[in-house]
Order: structure tokens, then sequence, then C-alpha cells
């Protein structure tokens, strides 16, 4: 049977940087099973683990996916030490800062998260030593997940991309949306109306670019400029003086330096794309930083996504200074949009429908208690 595309760029660029035997099991696996791995974790002492979609189970011996871990193959302290020498291609050392950051980013954009013990470096600063588990996290693009939102992330009259926030629960897909929308407003969506710009991205954990030095591996657009592995709100200040961008994109803000940095953003005339962890748009304000940024309407869209239909789930886009539904989910996100732009449009006014809450909006992929995006006067 044919390599699907996914388990073909597994066996070539993730399983390489597997010691055997794990390699030759993991080899084993169904081309389906392989192909839909997200993760690969492997424990010094215990059962090799692999994460799908919709399941957690183990690698047998004779490379088979099982759910009991006693019938795992178990991965040696022998073997972690072979993998540690694999993915830094036998120099620990010249990697040292990307083991302080906890991962290493193979060519592919893939990431093998790490932990084990943190000592002090050359240089005095914590740095982790005796490596005793890995996490292969399997890099995936889906072209086209951004073509719905995209219609309700410009602005008609003066063609440019709105600041948008996206939040969404752990797995969900908030990243893999963001650099599709990335994607998309560097190359121009001539169907919306929107030209190409230059875009740059604040990519602090590799995860949008997934840069192999210092190259991106994923589309991440023609127009696009890269900071990779520096911290967000430092790095917004730079590219607004140094590289003149029309739109800025980060991964996950949070802090107060987040929320200065994207408001100098915004005072630059520079559009902001960001995500933020939340569960629900209640959890917004639980975190004061984002709580502002909110309040002060810093962004004019809000995407919340869920996993209702699996990761890549819409909950909603919401205008986020009057509160308005745009559109409501669930929509599971797909290249060719996954619905048309007009399906579950809900052009409501907010006063009107009372407040944009769980009974009136969605109850759906776990934003069961959401209240309205802005404080309201009773």
């Amino acid at each position: 049977m044919a390599s699907t595309p996914v388990a073909a760029r597994i066996k070539r660029e993730i399983l390489p940087f597997i010691p055997y035997p794990v390699r030759d099991m993991l080899a084993s696996l169904p081309e389906g099973t392989l192909g839909s791995l997200t993760e690969i974790r492997l424990r010094a002492g215990r059962p090799v683990s692999l994460v799908l979609p919709d399941r957690m189970g183990f690698v047998s011996r004779c490379g088979s996916l099982v759910d009991s871990p006693g019938l795992g193959y178990v991965f040696s302290a022998a073997e972690a030490k072979k993998a540690l020498e694999m993915v830094t291609l036998g120099s620990v050392y010249a990697l040292e800062e990307e083991l302080r950051s906890g991962y290493i980013t193979l060519a592919g954009g893939h990431r093998v998260g790490l932990v084990g013990k943190m000592v002090a470096g050359r240089d005095g600063q914590p740095v982790l030593r005796d490596i005793s588990g890995f996490n292969f996290r399997v890099a995936r693009e889906v072209p086209g997940c951004a073509d719905t939102v995209m219609p309700y992330c410009i602005s008609g009259d003066v063609h440019r991309m709105l600041s948008t926030l996206i939040i969404s629960p752990p797995g969900a897909g908030k990243t893999t949306l963001l650099r599709d929308m990335v994607r998309q407003a560097s190359d121009g969506v001539p169907r919306v109306g929107l030209p190409g710009h230059n875009v740059a991205v604040v990519d602090e954990r590799s995860e949008i670019a997934s840069c192999y030095q210092g190259q991106p591996q994923n589309d991440v657009g023609a127009r696009t400029d890269v900071l990779d592995n520096c911290p967000k709100a430092r790095g917004i200040m730079m590219l607004i003086r140094s590289m003149s961008p029309d739109v800025i994109a980060t991964d996950e803000i949070g802090s107060q330096e987040d929320a200065s940095a994207v408001r100098e953003a915004l005072n630059a005339g520079v559009s902001v794309l960001a995500t933020a962890h939340a569960r629900t748009l209640d959890d917004i304000y639980l975190r004061p930083a984002l709580k502002a940024l909110v309040d002060t309407r810093a962004f004019e869209r809000v995407i919340a996504l869920g996993r209702e239909l699996g990761p890549g789930t819409l909950a909603g886009i919401y205008d986020a200074p009057t509160g308005q539904v745009l559109l409501r989910g669930p929509v599971r996100l797909a290249a060719g949009g996954g619905a048309s732009p007009d399906a579950g449009r809900k052009d409501v006014d907010a006063k009107a429908a009372g407040r944009i809450t769980g009974r009136n909006c969605i109850k759906s992929c776990g934003l069961d208690d959401i209240r309205d995006l802005r404080p309201q006067a009773l």
C-alpha cells in the first residue's frame, strides 16, 4: 500500500531521529494509523505512547497499536541516550539554547519536546540534562482552513486585516488557523478583495513558521518575515521598528508585557493577529491582560474554536466592539471554507439579543458559560 502524504513525511522526517528497534515498530504500523499520529512519546522505563486525534495507545513489539500499557514496548534509558544523540546530531552543547527552551525543531517543522533534570549551564542559566522523555509532535499544515473566517476578518472599505484574537482550549487548532490566516494575509485573497500584505511573525516557540536553521518550514506566505525564538513583547517592538509590517502575528499572548506590545503595534497602525488559551469567553475576563485588551477594543474580531466536531471546530466569530455574533457554530474548518461565508451568519444586535450567552449563542464546543464580550451596565 502506498504511503499517505503524512505517513511518508513521518517516515522521512521523524523516524530517522528515533532509535531502533522503536523506529522499525513505528514503521510497521498500518499506513492509516501512522499518518494519523499527532504525537510520539518516548519515556525512559515506560512503554512507547502514541497520540491520535481520537485515541491514545501504545506500540507493541510487533508494530501494532494497543490499548494496554502492559502490551507496549518499554523504551529503555539506553535508548533515551541514543535518541538524544540523534535529535541533537551528536552535539548537545551546540544546542544548549534549544535545550533551555525545552524543545528542538526538526527539518519539516516537527518539534521534539524534552523533559529531564534542570541544571546550571555554562553561563549559569538553567538547562536540561539527564533527558529521559521525548515528545515528537507531528507538524501539520491545513492550507485553506482559514477560508471560512477570512471574509469576517477583513475591512471592506480599506481592504486591510482586522485585528483578531483566536481563543480555544489546548489542541483545538488555534495555531493551525493562525498560520493559514498569516499565509492568506501575506499572499492576498482576491476572492474577498484582500491584497497581499507585509506580515511579520513573532514565533516565540517556533510553532507558527517552524523555522529550521532560520528558514520557515511551513508556508506562511510570500510577504512574511519571521522572528524566531524571540519573546513576544520584545519581538513585536523590534518588528515595528525594523520591518514596517502591515500585520503582526503571534501565538499565545497573555502577559501584561504582551498586551502593552499589542497596543504599541495598534498605535503604529499595524493590525494584530494573535491567539490565547481560553476555554470560554469568560476565561478572557479572568486574565487581566486579555480583559484589558478586549475592554479597550484592541481587537476587532474574536474567533472561538472548540472540539465538538474534532480539532478545528469553529464555535463562533464575534465583532468585539459591539458584541455582535457574526457566525454561529459549530462549523468544521476545512480547505474550501467548510461552510459558505453566509452559512450560520447572525447579524443580530447584541442589545436586541439580550446578551451573547451560552443560552443564545453556542452551547457546544465546551463554551457553555459565555458572557458578553464586553462588560455591560445593568
